[in-house]
């Protein structure tokens, strides 16, 4: 008989992160992530923004600062949130989107600059973060 492993105390509630309806306006309206960025430096969405532009344009070493930049806002911003290092961000939560999608553009750079290392913590953090997001 095999038994299913789980932990008992269970896993903790979802950390979802809050809007922030002006840079969320911004993008919407088609301001430069820039601009965004500057105004709101602690918005991961513009710095995902900025990074996902990079990597379409093949500025691997860019994309790899813009998304490291928004990935350890998007970090700070959960701590606050009370994320304690594990547990659900949920895709489907809008606000959480920009540093899931910064974690994903990481993980897209390290691989093109050969840090394999880093691109597997990014894809391993995104499996644990929301296990629909897994390659």
């Amino acid at each position: 008989m095999t038994h299913a492993h789980h932990n008992l105390l269970g896993e903790p509630p979802a950390t979802k992160l809050p809007t922030n309806p002006e840079a969320d306006a911004a993008l919407a309206a088609g301001t430069a992530p820039a601009e965004v960025a500057a105004a709101h430096p602690t918005v991961s969405a513009a710095w995902a923004a900025l990074a996902e532009d990079a990597l379409q344009r093949g500025a691997t070493i860019e994309a790899y600062a813009y998304a490291r930049t928004g990935y350890h806002r998007g970090l700070d911003a959960l701590r606050r949130n009370g994320w304690k290092g594990f547990g659900p961000v949920p895709w489907s939560h809008e606000p959480n989107r920009g540093f899931l999608r910064c974690v994903q553009a990481l993980a897209a750079a390290a691989d093109r600059i050969g840090e394999a290392d880093e691109a597997a913590r990014c894809a391993q953090l995104l499996g644990d973060c929301d296990p629909s997001l897994q390659r």
